[in-house]
C-alpha cells in the first residue's frame, strides 16, 4: 500500500491544500520504523490498539483523531483559527516519527519532541513550509509529552507546555495513550468508525 493510500483520511482532516501536500512529504521523509514499531516496547505507558506492529503509528492516528473531534466542538475548536487547528493536527500525527532517533537507535529518545521538531524546521523547504509554520510545528512537537520533562538520570531535558497550542497537543496524545481510551482500527491501521 502506498503512503498516501495509508493516510488518505488523515490527510483529508487538513483544509488547506499547501498544508497536506506538506504534511503527506514529511509522512513521506520519516523512517520506515514509525510505520511498524510499537507506541510502547513495555506496554506500559499505551492502549491495547498502540502495541504491537503498527502501535506507534496507530498511536499518531488516533491523537490526530482524537484532536479532530476536540476542534470539531465549537467550545473548544472556535478559540483557535483555520490554520492554527491545521498546523496542530498535522503536528499530532507526527509527533513521534523521530521516536527511536535517527537513524534508528534501540530505545525511545526521550528527546525524540526535540528531534522531530527540529526536523520539521530543518527540512522545511524541503516539505514546503515557510519558516514561521514550521517553528508553530516545532513549538508544539517540541513540548508534547507535558509534565514528564526530565529522562531516565533526573535530567531536565524537555521544556513543558505553556500556551493554548502546546496544551492541546499534550492533551492530544495523552488522551490517545490512555488506557481507558480505545480507539477502533481495521486490518489496515485505519480508525473503523
Amino acid at each position: 500500500m502506498e503512503k498516501e493510500e495509508m493516510f488518505l483520511e488523515e490527510l483529508s482532516y487538513i483544509q488547506n491544500e499547501d498544508y497536506s501536500e506538506a504534511l503527506l512529504k514529511i509522512i513521506e521523509m520519516l523512517p520506515d520504523y514509525w510505520y511498524h514499531e510499537a507506541a510502547s516496547s513495555t506496554g506500559k505507558y499505551h492502549p491495547e490498539y498502540a502495541l504491537g506492529e503498527g502501535g506507534l503509528l496507530r498511536h499518531s492516528k488516533a491523537a490526530m483523531r482524537i484532536g479532530l473531534e476536540l476542534l470539531n466542538n465549537p467550545a473548544i475548536g472556535d478559540k483557535y483559527t483555520a490554520r492554527e487547528k491545521d498546523l496542530m493536527l498535522m503536528s499530532l500525527l507526527v509527533h513521534d516519527g523521530l521516536k527511536l532517533g535517527l537513524p534508528q537507535e534501540k530505545y525511545t529518545r526521550f528527546d525524540h519532541p526535540i528531534l522531530m521538531g527540529n526536523f520539521i524546521v530543518e527540512n522545511r523547504k524541503e516539505i514546503g513550509l515557510n519558516e514561521e509554520d514550521a517553528k508553530f510545528m516545532q513549538d508544539v512537537i517540541k513540548t508534547h509529552m507535558g509534565n514528564w520533562t526530565t529522562d531516565y538520570n533526573g535530567n531536565e531535558v524537555l521544556e513543558p507546555p505553556k500556551t493554548k497550542y502546546q496544551n492541546f497537543v499534550h492533551m492530544c496524545d495523552f488522551l490517545a495513550s490512555r488506557k481507558c481510551l480505545q480507539v477502533p482500527f481495521d486490518e489496515d491501521n485505519k480508525i473503523s468508525v
